[in-house]
């Protein structure tokens, strides 16, 4: 007896001394407003310990996180550990699974560190990333751990957060995407203008292009001023010599930029992806998307060099890179300027006249098939072909369509033509068996990624989170979840709190990650088991998605209550509002002729306009008209609305004025309600039919952003109570333009166009 219980006292000594030497390790996190410089003008941005990027934190597995944040801003704000399993309290999305730190309060966030590997962490408050809240996040294995691979886990290993900047505010950026500004693509010169398209031979492209109703073919929706490797556009590792090998943890901090990643020291060799240990596979270069992280090892061939590793964003505007070794610097070669014609092409010949693609029953997938890569001057061979044939060409036969199907993973960016080895999902591979549940129940849930780029709404299944209840799963179950792309961007899907089984043809070691980045037009099927608690975020992570509609929740049923949200119901309300809010856009012309401008509130499905016309005589008069609107259907191009509308105009002794159906016009003194609607018909020409309350009756044709040149622009009018507009205007800058046009009503006239 006195035996047993000697072994029960050093049983519970032992366990207790356990329990007891888990580490905590203590950050604190100071987050202030500051003003930075990164192009010679001093902006706004966020600093945590007055530093951007915020500091990288480092734990090992087994420690406990203990994190204090002092939020010392105007507003609110909160940090998410991305990547990392955490109790659903600590995974800071506001108003999802706390409240917003208020300003002048300190918050902390604990929780245990149960797994190990590269992530990141971020604001998940309004637009804050965007101006320096994010930062590495290191989680070492532990010295024992059975997974700890001998030249790899022991190498010399640095953080790397990618990341960009621009002088805009982020308010202000999301605003003038929702507007159709074309600023972003005259900064970046990928305006695809009819005159660029002549000159380019792709005319018919062009005109194709908008009788389709699409707009000009992007990669990317900002134009960003630098490109950051850690806070800088280029720096130097000089602690490194020839021979060595170090481990880079690289992490897509972007708000919304992809990067390829490329040395020019040789091959990169990736080692894990998303915190979670690959198979080592070599490749010449990689793309990183928003938010995803890639821990991959370069070694430095030669004695007194330096090698670039060179990060290029996907609209390969600008770079950043870092110099790994010292002596001579050696640079990669930068990748060459896209050809966003041969992409539009290809646009045109998958998208329908209804707006749907066309997949041809290609089975896409896995990336192994880039359909960007049309653009890519650097590979002699595209995809498909699809720079030297139109897909959707009459000729092409099914059987023609079968052979691609065949052979398409033959014409990747790994043909031997192009002798350009690019990673791509297949070739990860988890060197564990990742395998869930056979006994499991399995919820199998579909999502269509969808999207307007004439509006900027990006949506799930053409609804966003303010249209959208909560996804319930129960807790035991595999959720497997199909996803198609069916817009024309890429989306780096991010599921809050697991990770996921990618499907890739691995079997048994399909590889785990968090961040599944979907090309244009793919299929992809992910799978993870419901093993936690709470709500958590399954969202696009380019940033202005997100912050558009592009996301949803997950919810385990007869989840505990948070304490963190008194009222759940009005939290999520919050949430829901957060992704539809209204955008402002304003406009007015100064010219010799009058004074006509126009405002507009619009978000993801209401629009309320109004615009204006002011003579500077009593001939010429003044004119207004307000809608108020409702965008209907898939891709919005149907808008039924009720109108007000008052004008006055000095007619002559005796004059009269008919409209084309010979109805007397009012136009000299009226105030009238109507209904009608708007509908875009090909090349984006908005019909507009409206019903007065005194019985007239108005068609109208409309307008008003014709590329014509980079930079100058056509607009033009006619309706039925024959009045007419044509006009130009030159873009000189974000906000001012110069403009010219002629108005049946008030003449010809120029001046200077204002707009926000």
């Amino acid at each position: 007896m006195k035996n047993n219980t000697l072994m029960l006292l050093v049983l519970l000594v032992f366990v207790s001394t356990k329990i007891t030497a888990q580490k905590v390790v203590r950050y604190d996190l100071y987050v202030r407003d500051t003003v930075v410089n990164f192009t010679g003008k001093p902006k706004k941005a966020i600093a945590v310990n007055g530093q951007i990027p915020m500091p990288t934190l480092t734990f090992t597995e087994g420690d406990i996180a203990e994190i204090h944040v002092y939020n010392e801003l105007k507003e609110g704000t909160s940090l998410h550990w991305h990547g990392l399993f955490v109790p659903n309290k600590e995974d800071g999305v506001p108003y999802l699974t706390q409240m917003p730190i208020k300003p002048g309060t300190e918050h902390v966030y604990r929780f245990p560190i149960i797994q190990s590997g590269t992530h990141w962490y971020h604001s998940h408050s309004g637009l804050q990333e965007q101006i320096g809240m994010y930062g590495s996040l290191i989680l070492k294995k532990k010295s024992d751990d059975p997974t700890f691979r001998k030249g790899i886990d022991d190498l010399p290993q640095v953080p790397i957060i990618l990341s960009e900047w621009t002088d805009y505010k982020p308010k202000n950026v999301h605003r003038m995407l929702h507007n159709a500004s074309d600023w972003f693509a005259i900064k970046k010169g990928t305006t695809q203008s009819y005159a660029e398209a002549i000159k380019a031979g792709h005319f018919k492209t062009k005109v194709i292009n908008e009788w389709k109703r699409m707009l000009a073919m992007d990669v990317s929706d900002v134009y960003y001023d630098k490109f950051l490797i850690n806070g800088k556009q280029q720096s130097q590792l000089s602690e490194f010599n020839a021979g060595d090998k170090v481990r880079l943890r690289v992490s897509n901090g972007g708000a919304s930029s992809y990067f390829w990643m490329n040395y020019a020291g040789g091959k990169i060799t990736v080692v894990a992806n998303d915190g979670n240990d690959v198979e080592p596979v070599e490749v010449d270069r990689l793309i990183i998307g928003a938010s995803e992280t890639y821990d991959i090892v370069v070694s430095i061939p030669e004695d007194n060099t330096a090698y670039e590793f060179l990060a290029t964003p996907e609209d390969r505007t600008k770079s950043a890179s870092v110099f790994i070794g010292q002596g001579v610097k050696k640079s990669a070669t930068p990748l060459p300027k896209l050809n966003y014609f041969a992409g539009m092409k290809m646009m045109n010949g998958m998208m329908n006249m209804d707006g749907s693609m066309d997949d041809m029953g290609m089975d896409m997938s896995m990336q192994k098939m880039n359909m960007n890569a049309v653009m890519y001057p650097e590979l002699s061979v595209s995809p498909m072909n699809m720079n030297q044939a139109n897909m959707k060409s009459s000729n092409m036969k099914m059987d023609d369509r079968n052979d691609l199907k065949m052979d398409h993973s033959k014409m990747d960016m790994k043909s031997k033509e192009t002798k350009i080895v690019t990673l791509d999902y297949s070739m990860l591979q988890s060197p564990k068996v990742t395998t869930l549940p056979q006994e499991a129940p399995v919820c199998e849930l579909h999502f269509n990624l969808t999207g307007n780029m004439n509006r900027y709404v990006w949506s799930m299944d053409n609804k966003v989170l303010s249209e959208s209840d909560k996804i319930l799963i129960k807790k035991g179950e595999i959720v497997r979840i199909t996803l198609y792309n069916n817009s024309m961007m890429r989306h780096p899907m991010h599921l809050h709190g697991h990770d996921f089984r990618v499907l890739n043809g691995k079997g048994d070691y399909s590889p785990l990650k968090n961040v599944l980045d979907i090309m244009p037009m793919e299929t992809d099927v992910i799978e993870f088991e419901a093993n936690a608690d709470g709500d958590w975020f399954f969202h696009c992570h380019i940033l202005y998605h997100m912050m558009s509609g592009m996301n949803r929740v997950f919810s385990y049923e007869n989840s505990a209550p948070n304490p963190l949200l008194p009222n759940k119901e009005k939290a999520y309300k919050k949430l829901q509002a957060e992704s539809n809010e209204l955008h402002l856009m304003a406009q007015n012309d100064f010219a010799t002729n009058g004074n006509d401008g126009q405002a507009m509130l619009q978000n993801t499905r209401w629009s309320f306009g109004t615009e204006w016309r002011l003579g500077y005589s009593d001939s010429n008069g003044y004119e207004s008209e307000t809608h108020i609107g409702r965008y209907i259907g898939k891709n919005q191009w149907f808008m039924p609305f009720i109108g007000f509308d008052a004008r006055y105009r000095k007619l002559g002794h005796d004059e009269v004025e008919n409209n084309f159906f010979n109805q007397k016009s009012t136009k000299d003194k009226r105030i009238q309600a109507s209904l009608g609607f708007n509908y875009t018909l090909p090349m984006l020409v908005i019909f507009q039919t409206e019903v007065f309350h005194d019985g007239n009756i108005r068609l109208q044709l409309m307008r008003e952003d014709i590329p014509l040149t980079k930079r100058l622009r056509m607009a033009f009018m006619v309706n039925t109570d024959k009045e007419y507009m044509g006009g130009l205007k030159y873009i000189v800058g974000k906000n001012l333009g110069i403009t010219t046009h002629y108005d049946s009503d008030m003449g010809f006239g120029f001046g200077v166009n204002l707009n926000y």
